[in-house]
């Protein structure tokens, strides 16, 4: 859960190998998949490229969610928890250059509220503990179980990741959060006490200014943001060569959602997480994790590390030259050291 996610701004790989003609022999690195087999399918004809749509039950009645299986590995399912709240799965489109060639399996996943799956209008949904049993629901259709499921979760997504697996850790084979920390206080905290300090005591100001006057959608607003806070700790690019896949995502988010849990504000947190804190429940998870962490990160990273000595079967890599989003801006850290912990056996 990122304060990237509440600005509204405003590729599919080309090929994995030269000699595709080879595929029925060939095998996928540091994988017993081959590459006929990554890309089999099992979908009934008319075939929809890996996409489903699964129901989920919810207090108030049934709904669908949208997702996509890339690939096929038996032994290693990666399921993609988006940020926000109600972000889209686009953004992790950078994944699609990275796990393919290493025969992994990956599911994008809108969840409830998000793009490509319903959105129901009734907030009383929009509540970590409902959105925890919509993964589960999730995981069950998609035949993900302890032998294969690896649960990834950025940003929010890292919440929603830390939270299933207090709960249901049986199910998992690895955990991965990725930019998140265990605490929104702490969270906060950082926000008030570091990232605001390093912007020009001016244009702190006058954000705070917009905020006190509760100006968050105010053009005004923004324009300071996107040069003094996105492009320093969100995605660190100048926003006008920001990936497609990226202001896809942020073009599409439900900021019903998203204010009703974060809240509007760029320097803390207000809405129904803003007292979320699992940090001394960390050693209960025992499931193999992977914490992600940047160094110039909306998130504090000296936090993320700690918390990586909290789970008792874990590891830790940084992105020192990554944001938020480190996956695009620090991609030579953050897909050797997600791929290395994926491969392990």
């Amino acid at each position: 859960m990122s304060n990237s996610f509440a600005f509204k701004p405003v590729c599919f790989f080309v090929s994995l190998f030269l000699a595709f003609t080879a595929c029925e022999q060939k095998s996928v690195p540091d994988s017993t998949t081959t590459l006929s087999d990554y890309f089999s399918s099992a979908e009934a004809s008319p075939k929809s490229g890996g996409v489903r749509l699964i129901p989920i039950k919810t207090p108030k009645g049934e709904f669908k969610v949208w997702t996509k299986r890339f690939g096929n590995n038996p032994k290693i399912k990666v399921l993609l928890l988006h940020g926000g709240p109600a972000c889209t799965h686009e953004y992790f489109e950078s994944f699609e250059s990275f796990l393919p060639q290493e025969g992994i399996e990956f599911i994008y996943y809108d969840q409830l509220g998000s793009a490509y799956s319903d959105q129901p209008a009734d907030t009383s949904l929009w509540n970590l503990p409902r959105f925890v049993e919509e993964v589960e629901q999730v995981r069950q259709a998609l035949g993900l179980n302890k032998d294969n499921f690896y649960l990834l979760g950025h940003s929010w997504g890292g919440i929603l990741a830390m939270q299933y697996a207090l709960k249901y850790q049986q199910n998992l084979k690895g955990l991965i959060v990725s930019n998140m920390m265990a605490s929104c206080p702490k969270y906060g905290a950082y926000a008030d006490n570091v990232l605001s300090k390093q912007m020009d005591p001016k244009v702190l100001k006058e954000v705070q200014d917009l905020e006190a006057k509760g100006q968050y959608t105010a053009p005004r607003y923004m324009e300071l943001l996107i040069p003094n806070f996105y492009e320093k700790h969100i995605l660190r690019k100048p926003s006008a060569e920001w990936p497609d896949a990226v202001n896809r995502t942020f073009a599409k988010v439900n900021s019903t959602i998203y204010v009703s849990m974060q809240g509007p504000s760029e320097f803390g947190i207000s809405g129904k997480l803003e007292k979320w804190d699992v940090s001394a429940d960390l050693p209960k998870i025992k499931t193999p994790t992977l914490v992600i962490g940047s160094s110039h990160d909306t998130m504090d990273p000296e936090y993320m590390k700690w918390m990586s000595t909290q789970f008792p079967n874990s590891q830790f890599v940084l992105c020192p030259n990554g944001g938020h989003m480190s996956m695009w801006d620090d991609q030579e850290h953050y897909f050797p050291g997600l791929l290395a912990f994926l491969k392990q056996k």
